[in-house]
C-alpha cells in the first residue's frame, strides 16, 4: 500500500500543535511530508519555547540517538525548556548521560533482563488469563480500561510489591502526569499560568507530589530490608559510581517507573488491538498460525509507536541532513515517523503481522538510553496476544476511539469493543 493519507502542504505542518494529534491521521500526514520534503525541519513554537529541529527519517534518528556527546539528554528530553535550577530538581535517569546515567541504570538493569523476565512468565500468563476472562465475559466493554490499562498496571504492582487495590491510583497518576496537555487528564495544563506554581515538578504536574509521597513511604518501609522488589533495590543498593541516591534521585526514579511502567505498554496493546480490528485478515492469520505472534509483536510495536518523540540538545554546532544545527538547539527525534520510513520498511503503511527484519525505533535506536523495560514490554505484549487471540471468535468496534491530546504520547483513551468469545 502506498501512503493512504492525503499529503499535507509543508507550510501547514505544525508538530508543536497538540490538537493536530487528536484524529489519528494528521500526524502521519505531517511526518510523511517532512520525510519527503524537509527531513530535518525547523519547527517554530509559541513562547515560552523557542522552536526545535524535527528529525523524521530513520537514519537521522539513529544518528542523533547514538551520539550522546553531540546530542545530550542533560538539557531535558521533552519539548519544555527548563533552566539550570529546574534541571537540578527534576532530572531523572532520562536526563543524564555518561557515567552517572550508566550507574543509575545498572541499579535495575538485571531486573529487566531476560533471565528475570523469564521467571515472571508464569505469573504474566496467569494474570493475563484472569484479566481477559473477566473482560470478555462482559461482551461489550472498554478494552483500554478492562485490558490494556489493567494488565500492565498489575505487572507494575507486582514489580513494586504494592497491593492491587492501589492499581487505579497508579493509573490515575500516570494519566494526570503524562496527559499534561490534555484537559481531560491534567490537573494543570502545561504552559498555563497556573503551571508556573509547579515548574520544579516533573511534567509540571501536581500529581507528582502524590507519587513522591507514595514512593517515600514505600522506601521508608523497605530501607534496610532484604526485599527484591524494585523499590527495595533502589533504596538498598549503591550505584556503581559510589554516589548514593539522594531523596530527589529516588523520587524522580520512582516516578519514572510508575509512569513508564504503565503508559507505553498500555498504549501499545490498545493500538495493536485496534489495528487487528481494522485489519481482520491479519487477525485471521494469527488465529490460524499462533507461531506468528512473536513476529507480530515487533509489528505491533512499530505500528503503535506509543511515544511520538524524544528530544536532545546540541552540544556543538553540527550538520545533520544538510541543515546547520547550532549549539543549544533542541533536536527532536520523531520515532513514530522513523517507523514509517519507506527507506527502511517496505510498504510502511501496511499492517503486516508477518513483517520480517522489522528495524523499528520504538525503544530508541542504538542509544545508551534504550528503553530499560523493552524486554518486559515485549514479553507482556506477546503473552497478552497469545492468550487473547484464541479466546476471540469475533471482535468489533462499539463506539468512537478518542485519543490523548499530546504530541508526546500516542495514546488511546477508550477502545469500546463488542466481543464474541471463541
Amino acid at each position: 500500500m502506498t501512503n493512504p493519507f492525503e499529503p499535507m502542504p509543508l507550510a501547514e505542518v505544525d508538530l508543536a500543535d497538540n490538537d493536530k494529534f487528536l484524529d489519528g491521521v494528521t500526524p502521519w500526514r505531517m511526518f510523511h511530508t517532512l520525510r519527503h520534503e524537509d527531513p530535518v525541519h525547523w519547527q517554530p513554537e509559541e513562547a515560552p519555547n523557542s522552536g526545535f529541529w524535527a528529525v523524521t527519517r530513520h537514519a537521522d534518528i539513529a544518528t542523533v540517538d547514538r551520539d550522546a556527546a553531540t546530542f545530550t539528554s542533560t538539557k531535558f528530553v521533552n519539548l519544555e525548556e527548563v533552566d539550570e535550577d529546574q534541571i537540578k530538581k527534576r532530572a531523572s535517569i532520562l536526563e543524564l548521560d555518561g557515567v552517572r546515567h550508566r550507574a543509575l541504570r545498572s541499579l535495575l538493569q538485571r531486573q529487566f533482563g531476560q533471565v528475570v523476565i523469564n521467571q515472571y512468565a508464569d505469573f504474566l500468563r496467569g494474570l493475563t488469563a484472569t484479566t481477559l476472562d473477566a473482560a470478555l465475559a462482559k461482551g461489550t466493554f472498554d478494552f483500554v480500561a478492562e485490558v490494556s490499562a489493567d494488565f500492565p498496571i498489575n505487572v507494575l504492582a507486582r514489580l513494586l510489591d504494592v497491593p492491587p487495590e492501589d492499581n487505579q491510583q497508579l493509573i490515575d497518576w500516570g494519566n494526570r502526569i503524562i496527559g499534561n496537555t490534555d484537559p481531560d487528564y491534567a490537573d494543570v495544563l502545561l504552559h498555563s499560568e497556573e503551571s508556573e506554581k509547579y515548574r520544579d515538578l516533573p511534567f509540571r504536574s501536581p500529581a507528582s507530589l502524590e507519587v513522591f509521597e507514595y514512593g517515600r513511604e514505600l522506601a521508608r518501609q523497605r530501607r534496610g530490608g532484604d526485599g527484591t522488589d524494585l523499590v527495595s533495590r533502589l533504596v538498598n543498593q549503591t550505584p556503581r559510581d559510589g554516589i548514593p541516591l539522594s531523596e530527589q534521585d529516588f523520587d524522580n526514579y520512582f516516578l519514572l517507573l510508575v509512569v513508564a511502567g504503565n503508559e507505553t505498554t498500555r498504549h501499545t496493546i490498545s493500538h495493536s488491538m485496534l489495528a487487528l480490528i481494522q485489519h481482520p485478515e491479519q487477525l485471521a492469520r494469527l488465529q490460524a498460525d499462533p507461531s506468528l505472534i512473536p513476529t507480530a509483536v515487533e509489528e505491533f510495536l512499530r505500528w503503535a509507536s506509543p511515544v511520538y518523540h524524544f528530544r536532545r540538545t546540541a552540544t556543538r554546532d553540527v550538520e545533520l541532513g544538510g541543515k546547520r544545527i547550532k549549539e543549544g538547539d533542541k533536536v527532536v527525534m520523531w520515532y513514530a515517523s522513523g517507523n514509517r520510513d519507506e527507506k527502511v520498511f517496505g510498504n510502511p503503511y501496511d499492517f503486516d503481522v508477518s513483517r520480517e527484519h522489522n528495524d523499528h525505533v520504538t525503544f530508541g535506536k542504538g542509544s545508551p538510553h534504550l528503553c530499560l523495560g523493552n524486554l518486559l514490554a515485549r514479553t507482556e505484549v506477546r503473552i497478552m496476544f497469545e492468550e487473547l487471540i484464541p479466546r476471540l471468535a469475533d471482535i468489533r468496534l462499539a463506539g468512537d476511539v478518542p485519543r490523548v491530546r499530546s504530541n508526546f504520547v500516542n495514546g488511546v483513551k477508550k477502545l469500546p469493543v463488542e466481543v464474541t468469545p471463541a
